[in-house]
């Protein structure tokens, strides 16, 4: 599920980009979900680059729900579905700047600027952009970009990852995921009441 949205993220990213930060074949952006410690980029992600670490992963107790659905099936039976558990995917998005850039912070800004303006324009996540199990949840995943993350202190943060500080986004996806099976059970289709006549005794006082 969570690789689901890394891809849906980075589909998201791939398509819009590319308008706004004025990519060319020489300065196409890679998009990266590795930890931004003192060793990044890793060998695997060329520069320049956006990296979305997901550093956090909780329920949202806002949204949890004791709602049952009910299906009705064609043989008679019904299944009864729990309601999924609605999770949030707190990542810290950074930009990274090519090598050899006169201005390393200002091209940084420049896409880091971008990024937001692409995260910020999708208030859920766009239908065509889903990926494996997001295209089969019942509503699109909401989004939070620019709001406090669950990062106590950013200063630890860097610190305990050996790098430098840098200017960073927090960014919350909520996805729905299901962990209960549904249950299956025939349905009810009539009802039987026993009512008999009181006699003299009960309708004593």
């Amino acid at each position: 599920m969570i690789q689901d949205l890394d891809s849906t993220l980075r589909a998201l990213l791939e398509q819009e980009l590319p308008n706004l930060f004025g990519e060319s074949a020489s300065t196409r952006v890679t998009v990266s979900f590795e930890t931004p410690d003192d060793q990044f980029p890793p060998n695997n992600v060329s520069l320049p680059a956006v990296d979305l670490f997901l550093y956090d992963v909780r329920e949202n107790l806002e949204l949890r729900s004791n709602d049952w659905t009910l299906q009705r099936n064609s043989n008679g039976a019904a299944r009864r579905q729990p309601p999924p558990v609605r999770v949030d995917c707190s990542y810290l998005v950074t930009a990274w700047a090519g090598g050899g850039a006169p201005s390393p912070a200002f091209d940084e800004h420049a896409l880091l600027s971008a990024v937001m303006v692409v995260l910020l324009r999708h208030r859920t996540l766009p239908e065509e952009v889903l990926q494996g199990q997001l295209r089969s949840q019942r509503l699109p995943p909401p989004t939070t970009a620019l709001q406090a993350g669950q990062l106590q202190s950013v200063g630890e943060f860097w610190q305990a990852l050996g790098g430098k500080p840098k200017a960073a986004l927090n960014y919350t996806v909520t996805i729905a995921v299901q962990p209960f099976a549904p249950i299956e059970a025939p349905l009810v289709i009539e009802s039987n009441a026993n009512i008999r006549p009181s006699t003299v005794e009960e309708r004593a006082p």
